[in-house]
């Protein structure tokens, strides 16, 4: 009975049925997750040239009357323009910092013992783990406003370059890919430990720079909380992500819900202009994940 199973098992038939089977499930299972995560922005989209009538009133996927004038109108409304360079400024700066700072770090843990060395890299752990959020608002307020910062993005931008964990702990696994015997060659030439780093092996983390920089520009496009707090007394320094949530209301009070989708639908093209420029660093890191 063990033999005939055994057969059975190794017949080709069989293990082509059950690849077949594998496959489909997998397939499936892509689907799926992708319908799930799209339908959001199709619903999105599709809000986003309706009417706030009609929105508000449901009714199907597709609007009845196609309101492309509601970009021309949130445009307007939330001086997109002026939002958007806020935007790009604060996310361009906190990604270039960010991925500067933690390159550094981790190429010291990496590369030197020195003490403190485990403490030092358990807490840029425990800073993933543990969520503080608006427990340090306000000291991180107080702290900008001793240094005259608070009127500005800029205390934004050291804020969220200091919240560098993740990207830190990204870095120092590709550095651990890099040979030690790069920087031994480079100070036997007499090069110093600064300049290697700077022409010799930062070049070569090209792949988890792009995969870094997608990530920290993302969040700090996204963040909310400390741009609003920080520009109450100075609108023009706004955000778009808190220019879009004064969509809300419209001037008779209403809920302009079709407006906001518009808006959201107009700050997502900065995001996926990142992604394409950084979508050949994110395939090959996958692929050199999934090869590993």
């Amino acid at each position: 009975m063990n033999e005939l199973t055994l057969s059975r098992a190794e017949h080709p038939a069989y293990l082509r049925l059950v690849k077949t089977a594998g496959r489909v499930v997998m397939w499936a299972f892509l689907v799926v997750t992708a319908l799930l995560t799209l339908f959001p922005v199709l619903m999105t989209v599709a809000g986003s040239l309706k009417s706030n009538a009609e929105l508000m009133s449901g009714g199907g996927l597709l609007p009845e009357v196609w309101q492309f004038a509601n970009y021309a109108e949130a445009w307007k409304q939330t001086k997109f323009a002026q939002y958007t360079w806020n935007s790009v400024f604060l996310s361009v700066t906190v990604t270039v910092g960010t991925l500067l700072v933690a390159a550094m770090a981790a190429y010291v843990v990496d590369r030197r013992t020195f003490p403190g060395k485990a403490l030092y890299v358990g807490i840029q752990a425990s800073t993933m783990f543990i969520s503080v959020g608006a427990v340090v608002l306000r000291p991180q307020f107080d702290l900008m406003v001793k240094l005259h910062l608070n009127t500005t993005l800029w205390g934004v931008i050291l804020i969220l370059i200091s919240a560098h964990a993740s990207t830190f702990f990204i870095l120092l696994g590709f550095f651990k890919t890099i040979p030690r015997e790069l920087d031994e060659a480079a100070m036997i030439d007499g090069s110093s430990f600064s300049r290697s780093f700077f022409t010799i092996i930062l070049p070569l983390l090209t792949p988890g720079l792009g995969v870094s920089g997608l990530f920290a520009f993302r969040h700090a496009w996204n963040e909310y909380i400390l741009p609003l707090v920080f520009t109450m007394t100075n609108p023009k320094l706004q955000t778009l992500t808190v220019g879009l949530a004064n969509l809300r209301y419209g001037s008779s009070a209403a809920m302009q819900v079709h407006l906001m989708m518009a808006g959201a639908c107009l700050s997502i093209l900065p995001m996926l202009l990142v992604y394409i420029l950084a979508n050949k660093s994110f395939m090959q890191v996958t692929a050199g994940s999934i090869k590993g």
